[in-house]
């Protein structure tokens, strides 16, 4: 299917492996699969790499492999005198 790139859209890769893109940039910001940006569009694009491994994951039914937790954001709230 693409045989000649190394990098495929977001759409092109959420067809490929049967999810949506928002569950895409959702494993982006979970770091379960890193998006990167295309240089001119700014597009996010995928590894073809990146993504046969995870079809491997799919097919051999291994466990995913958890990203270490991301620190925690802590919402400072700062209220305003009159």
């Amino acid at each position: 299917m693409f045989m000649n790139t190394k990098f495929v859209l977001i759409k092109d890769a959420a067809k490929l492996l049967g999810v949506s893109k928002v569950t895409l940039r959702n494993w982006d910001s979970a770091g379960k699969l890193t998006a990167y940006r295309h240089p001119i569009s700014n597009y996010r694009v995928y590894k073809i790499e990146d993504l046969e491994k995870i079809i491997k994951q799919i097919e051999s039914g291994e466990k995913p492999v958890r990203p270490k937790k991301l620190a925690s954001r802590k919402l400072t709230v700062v209220h305003l005198k009159d």
